[in-house]
């Protein structure tokens, strides 16, 4: 219903904007024809229709589907972007360094292609990929002056931050072990976190590219500098600490799973056997996990962890509510003590639990990982979730959850009345 909801307003929005752009829904419980034809498997499914054409839609898929348009309003208007950038330009052809400027100052995050020509499958490809990431604004140039300005002699991709350059060098090393930008889509990342100021980071780095070309579009290789502040959230995504550098890790984005090399030396035999372990499927998955406070249920407000997350929200007796939450997030301090409020108020109900876990410290896979902070309801009996797309304040949380547990009660009373 949420996702009908914002499925709605997209339309609404792009009325005027688009109006050659239709929408429609349809109840695939009734069309049943229409539901084999598609091959429809999960819901909701969305599916872009261009040009009449029935036999060939385009699938909005991943973070673009309508399960997760029920995050927020920011994910309404990716979905938006990403009809744009179906049905005309993907990139924003750059000529001058002062639309590089408005493009990276224009939101957290942009996409510079810079090209020697733009035509090639290199271009062609990024100009595909670029419909397919509505979250970031995607630019692309063939000027000698400007890859001058940025320093760039070879085909590059980089990702700007708001603030400057975030994985400007990270990125160039990747492609200049390529012979296209993207041979194949890479869901698979290997990263090598090393200070560049380290004594050993030459010969390091050298057998990292070494081990680089032989997974060349497989697995992609990025390097992260320690050095750089800027990159602490990557080493805290990782949780990795000054003592563990250099160090090496493996990241499938699709899963968000990760893997840690079991060697200490970052040699090219210990990366190869690495890569090859987890593309056969035998590398050990990494999970993170803080321990278990012997107070972690003393309060209204359970503190769950990697290590008893599962046990705790997947029961069949208990409707457990979490906030899934960054210590270093604003947002999320702002936030707790509004959660707290909430604890105590269901802190007298048997079948109800309030808890919050640390994201940034425990990997939780059984959950799939959104925007800080983040709510999920773990209702009582079969293993599922239903993520909160609310308003953030206490009487909210509340309908909600009153509401879910109607809800929940409803079934059982109707199932008691068919047995």
């Amino acid at each position: 219903q949420n996702a009908s909801k914002e499925f709605a307003e997209a339309a609404r929005l792009l009325k005027k904007e688009a109006p050659r752009i239709q929408f429609g829904k349809i109840d695939v419980t009734d069309q049943h024809d229409l539901r084999k034809e598609f091959n429809i498997q999960e819901f909701p499914t969305v599916k872009f229709f261009v040009d009449g054409i029935r036999e060939a839609p385009i699938d909005c898929k991943g973070k673009l589907s309508y399960a997760l348009l029920m995050a927020g309003r920011a994910d309404l208007f990716s979905f938006i972007t990403w009809i744009k950038r179906q049905t005309g330009p993907s990139t924003v052809l750059i000529n001058s360094t002062h639309q590089v400027e408005a493009i990276i100052n224009a939101d957290d995050l942009a996409v510079i292609g810079f090209f020697k020509e733009l035509h090639g499958d290199s271009v062609e490809v990024f100009r595909e990929t670029a419909k397919d990431v509505p979250e970031m604004p995607f630019g692309m140039t063939s000027s000698e002056d400007i890859r001058a300005h940025y320093g760039i002699q070879l085909n590059a991709l980089v990702v700007f931050k708001k603030v400057g350059v975030q994985m400007e060098q990270m990125l160039s090393v990747v492609f200049q072990t390529s012979v296209k930008i993207f041979d194949v889509p890479v869901e698979n990342h290997i990263l090598l976190f090393i200070p560049t100021s380290s004594k050993t980071f030459n010969t390091t780095y050298e057998n990292y590219k070494s081990a680089a070309a032989e997974f060349r579009g497989k697995i992609m290789f990025v390097l992260v500098n320690t050095n750089e502040t800027r990159n602490g959230r990557i080493f805290e995504y990782f949780r990795i600490r000054e003592v563990d550098v250099p160090a090496v890790r493996i990241l499938n984005l699709t899963s968000q799973e990760k893997y840690k090399m079991p060697a200490d030396e970052v040699t090219v035999e210990n990366i190869r056997q690495f890569c090859q372990s987890y593309l056969d499927g035998k590398a050990k998955l990494h999970l993170s996990s803080e321990e278990v406070a012997e107070d972690w249920d003393k309060m209204p407000v359970k503190v769950l962890v990697g290590k008893n997350f599962n046990r705790i929200v997947f029961n069949r007796t208990t409707t457990v509510f979490v906030m899934f939450y960054a210590p270093w997030s604003y947002e999320c301090r702002k936030l707790l003590p509004i959660w707290d409020e909430l604890g105590e108020k269901y802190q007298s109900h048997e079948d109800v639990i309030i808890a919050k876990i640390d994201i940034t410290a425990n990997d939780v896979l059984s959950v799939e990982m959104d925007r800080y902070p983040f709510f999920r309801l773990f209702p009582a009996g079969p293993n599922i979730q239903v993520p909160y797309a609310g308003e953030h304040n206490l009487e909210a949380f509340s309908e909600f959850l009153e509401e879910q547990m109607k809800m929940k009660a409803e079934t059982r009373e109707k199932v008691g009345d068919n047995d």
